[in-house]
């Protein structure tokens, strides 16, 4: 059977930057192997489940091919099924958005501010 380590499988399948990245990552708890915490070492193989957390995100993704080498991206995403689930969305306050260039709020832009930060308290 197959298998690469993961920190070498994580770089190749551009997951990570750089290998020294991944085997960080690995150093520091952030990288799982079917929810196990995994080591730079840690051998992956077809089937596995890999939780990578890759600056802010979380990456979770099945290996479907093993590589050594580092390939194209069209390459690599052929080689895992990202099971990440999407992120949540994002809310913009539409009173506090002021047009570029409008400079520094009024008197009455601060008051608006205030009574609608009042509210919602």
């Amino acid at each position: 059977m197959e298998s690469a380590r993961v920190d070498r499988w994580l770089w190749a399948v551009r997951i990570t930057k750089t290998r020294p990245d991944a085997a960080a990552a690995c150093r520091g708890g952030h990288v799982r192997v079917n929810d196990r915490p995994a080591k730079p070492a840690t051998p992956v193989s077809p089937g596995d489940v890999v939780c990578a957390r890759v600056g802010e995100r979380t990456r979770t993704v099945e290996v479907l091919r093993v590589i050594q080498k580092r390939v194209g991206a069209a390459d690599a995403v052929t080689c895992y099924l990202d099971r990440t689930p999407p992120p949540p969305p994002v809310s913009a306050a539409p009173v506090a958005a002021r047009d570029r260039g409008a400079g520094r709020p009024t008197k009455r832009d601060r008051r608006v501010l205030d009574k609608w930060r009042a509210q919602q308290r």
